[in-house]
């Protein structure tokens, strides 16, 4: 649930500049060792670990930043992706106004199993989330299996954010929380889920066509910072 402050008053009666707070709930879905837990490491400690464990249940996260005048906590809730908690997972994705749904580029297994979770979110989850999909571990390209223009496609075809991401280097991973940082909504506390979630082409952040780069809304890039 979002949440703002209000300004404080001059003398005069000219209103101060107001910083406005919002919270909101994000969740990550995908296959079991996609790199969900390191890319949360990476985002929130700028951390990679060689080996993580694998997430039983679910772990919570929590980063706050900055845009401007708008100040954004994240509550990142990150879900196991092993098929024995699958029943578990709506308990946190619903209220929740963002996802990512991750597969790992070098398994087409995971890739479809992150358009089952896409289906199912559209189905079940907040009508107006935003959804960005991430093909992770993009540092081992010479294994990739899906190809970088097949994730987008996809992206596209559904309203998706979309990037690929390496949570070992640190590519691209706080680019694809900051452009859904920026595009939650942040005009009215009660629009929890936000308008623009659904209703809008997909779009790689990273394409190298304007064109393409054109639809997309401006995405604050911070400098990144484990499982890939």
């Amino acid at each position: 649930m979002a949440s703002r402050s209000g300004g404080a008053v001059r003398p005069g009666g000219t209103s101060a500049a107001v910083n406005k707070n919002f919270q909101f709930k994000l969740v990550l879905l995908g296959e079991s060792a996609v790199g969900k837990s390191s890319l949360v490491l990476r985002f929130v400690k700028g951390q990679f670990h060689e080996f993580q464990e694998s997430t039983i249940g679910a772990a919570f996260q929590s980063k706050t930043i900055s845009l401007g005048d708008v100040t954004i906590k994240l509550d990142i809730w990150d879900t196991a992706g092993q098929e024995r908690y699958h029943s578990l997972a709506p308990m946190y994705y619903r209220g929740a106004q963002a996802a990512i749904v991750v597969y790992d580029i070098t398994s087409t297994e995971t890739f479809a199993r992150a358009k089952n979770w896409v289906k199912e979110l559209y189905k079940q989850a907040n009508p107006n989330m935003v959804i960005a999909l991430t093909g992770n571990k993009a540092d081992m390209g010479d294994k990739r299996a899906v190809e970088h223009q097949e994730g987008q496609e996809y992206a596209e075809e559904n309203g998706l954010l979309f990037m690929e991401t390496s949570a070992k280097t640190g590519l691209n991973v706080n680019d694809i929380f900051m452009a859904i940082a920026n595009k939650l909504p942040k005009n009215d506390p009660q629009a929890g889920a936000g308008q623009a979630g659904r209703g809008r082409t997909g779009v790689d952040l990273h394409d190298s066509n304007p064109q393409n780069r054109s639809r997309c809304c401006s995405a604050l890039v911070v400098g990144g910072g484990g499982r890939s």
